[in-house]
């Protein structure tokens, strides 16, 4: 849908937005524009993702970045704020101290309690959604009644208000099962096991409980940006959810992720963008709360096709670490432009060549109970994001949360990336500091080539979901055995 054919949900512009946003419309001039006139950005949040938002934005020439709260990371690469990131008047108030021409929240939770709406109310653009379109990730149930609606293509599941539902979904289903809680949970509210009984446990410890039937295939991670009206795609990613090696252990919120992906599909962008990320946008606006931000897809691509394992409001952690170290076009320009309702005529995003690895070092005890206060060197070289660290009374870098560093390897392919990520990890020390040691480790190796001139790909699930390899053919219908594709 073009902007001629409906008006666009965004308010009109400030005169200062027109201004600001009218920088797309001439590339050659940007960047002299830029410098001539600094842009202030306010970002939101404390962790991982937002030290790699606050840093690919402090790339661009005349942009100067602040973070609340931030961390010893991000001050690095701009200024930290101590305010809390939940409350919205605060954020918002800052922002008017700061004359900030975008505010960019990371985090789901201050989304989904509406902080982007208490910031838009002051007219200052916002990058991510509304309270209202938020709840694509708030509520499991209610992006489910949104694919429905879009018709997008997803797991069956039983949203299960009572034990009885819970055990009467797991026999309809089935092992393995997959049970979730509706609510945000730090992306480890989801279990997928064979054991009844474990299924049992975890669906007792939810607030509400969907249970789903299981997706075979490698998961997926595609970002897109949207105005309300249209989306720019990045390009796809592939995370590791469970804490250990071959995707043993529990799920966590990450502990890696790399792209670009060799393996993916031919296509498989544009066919996510049209029967997922624009039908889902589309819903979102016919019922009156477009979608301003960042909508991230988990995926599965399955023996029967792509299907949608869950929505997110925000730019993904740890994906998007080695995302925007690739990422060639301003950052700044592309968040502004979906804040203001310019995304139509944008062109799409540019990306450098080879690859990007990243490898979460966490905090011995996580998920469960991670250890804080334990000191951190070796941290401060090129591509190493802060997530949970903090300075003590004696201005160590300590640690400060169950993932504490997200670190990022590029080369001109994914295996010089890995080599090159997993050195720096050496280089650092944490006591009893860990990090898994096979991200994207499957993805990196040369297929397989045989004699009838097909190959085999290997790829890792990410999501643990399998374990061990697979073959993906070219078409987007993985199986999760053997098997070839035609050279």
């Amino acid at each position: 849908m073009t902007q001629t054919e409906s008006p666009h949900p965004l308010a009109k512009p400030s005169s200062r937005l027109v201004e600001s946003s009218s920088r797309l419309v001439e590339p050659s001039s940007r960047l002299v524009e830029l410098v001539e006139t600094p842009r202030t950005v306010l970002v939101i949040g404390s962790g991982g993702r937002e030290h790699a938002l606050a840093w690919a934005l402090a790339r661009d020439p005349g942009v100067t970045v602040h973070i609340a709260p931030g961390n010893p990371g991000t001050a690095a690469v701009g200024t930290n704020h101590a305010v809390d990131p939940m409350d919205g008047e605060a954020v918002a108030s800052l922002a008017v101290e700061l004359g900030a021409d975008l505010v960019v929240v990371g985090p789901e939770a201050p989304l989904v309690v509406g902080v982007a709406d208490d910031v838009r109310d002051r007219g200052i653009p916002v990058f991510g959604p509304s309270a209202e379109a938020a709840r694509i990730e708030g509520s499991k149930a209610f992006a489910k009644e949104i694919m429905e609606a879009a018709g997008v293509p997803t797991a069956d599941a039983r949203l299960c208000l009572d034990m009885g539902g819970v055990l009467a979904a797991l026999d309809e289903f089935g092992p393995p099962y997959v049970v979730k809680d509706d609510g945000l949970a730090a992306g480890k509210g989801v279990i997928v096991t064979d054991d009844r009984d474990a299924a049992i446990r975890h669906a007792a410890s939810c607030r509400t409980v969907i249970v789903e039937e299981y997706l075979d295939g490698p998961e997926v991670s595609l970002f897109a940006l949207s105005d309300g009206v249209h989306v720019l795609p990045f390009e796809p990613a592939q995370d590791f959810k469970r804490v250990g090696d071959g995707d043993t252990g529990p799920n966590t919120g990450g502990m890696g992720a790399y792209t670009p992906l060799p393996w993916a599909p031919p296509g498989l962008v544009d066919e996510v963008v049209q029967t997922v990320i624009q039908p889902t946008v589309d819903e979102l606006r016919r019922r009156g709360t477009p979608f301003v931000g960042l909508l991230y897809a988990g995926l599965a691509l399955t023996s029967r096709g792509l299907r949608v394992v869950e929505f997110n409001c925000r730019f993904g952690d740890p994906e998007s670490q080695p995302l925007l170290t690739r990422l060639k076009t301003p950052l700044y320009e592309v968040l502004l432009a979906a804040a203001t309702g310019e995304l139509g005529g944008h062109a799409p995003l540019e990306w450098g060549s080879g690859a990007a690895v990243g490898v979460v070092v966490a905090a011995q005890g996580y998920p469960e109970a991670p250890r804080k206060g334990d000191p951190i060197t070796g941290a401060d070289v090129e591509g190493v994001f802060h997530a949970g660290t903090a300075l003590d009374a004696s201005g160590q870098l300590v640690s400060a949360g169950g993932r504490v560093l997200t670190v990022v390897g590029t080369g001109d392919t994914l295996a010089e990336a890995r080599d090159a990520a997993y050195a720096k990890v050496a280089g650092i020390s944490l006591p009893g500091g860990f990090s898994r040691s096979d991200i994207a480790l499957l993805a990196s190796r040369p297929p397989e080539r045989k004699g009838d001139g097909s190959f085999s790909v290997q790829f890792s699930t990410g999501c643990g979901q399998l374990n061990g390899k697979g073959t993906v053919p070219n078409t987007v219908h993985p199986s999760s055995g053997s098997g070839s594709v035609k050279a």
